[in-house]
Order: structure tokens, then sequence, then C-alpha cells
């Protein structure tokens, strides 16, 4: 599974948030993937507790590649190149379709918002905070909205077992707790960025409802 394949390091996430983002402000496909495989290989060094999310997301981002390497791949340069391409089809077949560009977007966009949120929170918190606090609030902020009750419930009690704040920081594979405090300052508004703009784009086109 190529979204598997090789050791964490929270600057090579830094660097395609980096590139992700045009002086046109549009957002570039390949580096947001890139971006996200190393999200993913930072949620599942993390064990278990982050497989619900880890999973869908190598899911989702196998989708995107098929769409970036298929026949149609000149309109998948960009998310908005994407979202012209799609609903040029109409409305009606972009929502029929779960297979569809921006709906599988729209899923790994709502995961960024908590990964954001998180990471700001880790960046953020004392030593000695708790871990399991900051990832709750960070999802009940963001992505529980999305999820049924009972993986809500699994999930709340799946963060209890999470590691200490230092460890966390640890995985960045950056050095010290403090290095990766500062590489977190920097990557934290790259990924702000793109997530601004993916919203700013799917709620002027209606599509942060896509079933």
């Amino acid at each position: 599974m190529a979204a598997a394949a090789g050791a964490f390091c929270m600057r090579e996430v830094l660097e395609a948030f980096q590139k992700c983002v045009t002086e046109q402000r549009e957002v570039l496909l390949e580096p947001y993937l890139s971006g996200w495989r190393g999200l993913i290989r930072f949620l599942q060094s993390l064990g278990a507790v982050f497989s619900f999310i880890s999973k869908d997301a190598v899911a989702k981002v196998q989708i995107m590649e098929g769409h970036c390497r298929g026949q149609q791949k000149e309109q998948y340069v960009s998310l908005q190149s994407m979202v012209r391409h799609e609903l040029a089809a109409g409305p009606a077949e972009l929502r029929a379709r779960s297979d569809s560009g921006c709906r599988t977007v729209l899923r790994l966009h709502r995961a960024l918002r908590w990964l954001q949120l998180f990471l700001e929170g880790l960046r953020s918190a004392r030593r000695d905070s708790r871990t399991s606090v900051i990832c709750t609030d960070s999802y009940n902020a963001s992505l529980a909205a999305h999820h049924p009750w009972v993986i809500r419930k699994a999930v709340t009690v799946a963060f209890c077992a999470l590691p200490s704040r230092d460890k966390f920081l640890e995985t960045m594979n950056v050095g010290p707790p403090e290095a990766a405090v500062a590489m977190l300052g920097e990557a934290i508004p790259y990924i702000g960025d793109v997530y601004s703009i993916t919203q700013e784009l799917f709620a002027q086109h209606k599509l942060l409802d896509l079933p």
C-alpha cells in the first residue's frame, strides 16, 4: 500500500502542503495527496487508536490517485479544476457518484480539520497536558458531527489510551519535542490555508453536504 510506505516525518508534510497553494490560490492535488500520505503515516505510527481514520483516508487517497492518473487526469490537476469538471455533469450525477472527486476530497477535508485542530492543540498545550483531552476536543469540534453515536463513543474511549504529549511529539521524527513544536508552528498555517481555500470553494458550490 503506497500510502503506508516509509516512515513519517513532519517536515515532508510541511513541504507538501507548502507546495499545494499556487499564486492564484488554487490547491494542487498532487502535493495535497502527498501531504495526506505523510499524515496517514503519522496516524499509522500511533497504532490502532487512529485506524478508523487512517484506513478511510488510505481508501480516499487511492480513489483520488485514480482520478489524477486516469484518462481525464488533466481535469484533476487542482481542486478548482476538479470541481468545475465534476459540476459540469450536473449536481444530480455528482451526488449519485460515491467515487466522485468532490465527495472523496470532502471526506479528507473533514479529517484534515480534525488533524489541524489536534496538531495545533499539541503544539500550544502545556507539557503535562493530556493528549486524550486535546484529541477529544479536536474530534468533537470537527469529525464527530459526521459520525454516528456508536463510532463517536468508541473513538473517545480509544483516545484515553493515547501516549503523553512528549511521546506524540517524538513521533514527528524531527528531533526533541521543542523541535517538533517549532515544526508544527511552520506546518499548521499551511495546512490551515489549504483547509480554508477548500472550505470556501466547497461552500461556494454547495458541496459541503455531499452524501
